[in-house]
C-alpha cells in the first residue's frame, strides 16, 4: 500500500511537471557578457545593511525577552525560597 502511494505520488508529480518542462525555451548556448550589458539595477549595499540591521534588532529583542523572563523566574524562586524558610520554622 505504501509503495503504491509513493508510485502514485511520483507519477502525479511527473505528469503535472511535464508541461513546464516541455514549455522551456531552447537555450542558445553560452553568451558572453560584455561591459555595456552590465547595468546594476538595484544596489546591494542598502539591502545588505538592512538585512544585518534586521538580524541585529531581532537578536537584541530576543536577548531582552530572555533577560526579562529570567528576572521573573528569579523573583519567583526568591519568593518560593522565602515561603519555604517561613514554613520550616
Amino acid at each position: 500500500m505504501k509503495l503504491m502511494r509513493s508510485l502514485l505520488a511520483f507519477c502525479s508529480i511527473v505528469l503535472l511537471a511535464s508541461p513546464a518542462w516541455a514549455l522551456q525555451p531552447p537555450t542558445g548556448g553560452f553568451v558572453p557578457v560584455t561591459p555595456d550589458m552590465v547595468v546594476e539595477q538595484l544596489p546591494a549595499a542598502p539591502l545588505l545593511i538592512a538585512a544585518y540591521a534586521f538580524v541585529w534588532v531581532a537578536l537584541l529583542v530576543y536577548v531582552w525577552s530572555i533577560w526579562r523572563r529570567l528576572g521573573k523566574v528569579e523573583s519567583e524562586m526568591r519568593a518560593l525560597e522565602q515561603r519555604r524558610t517561613r514554613s520550616a520554622r
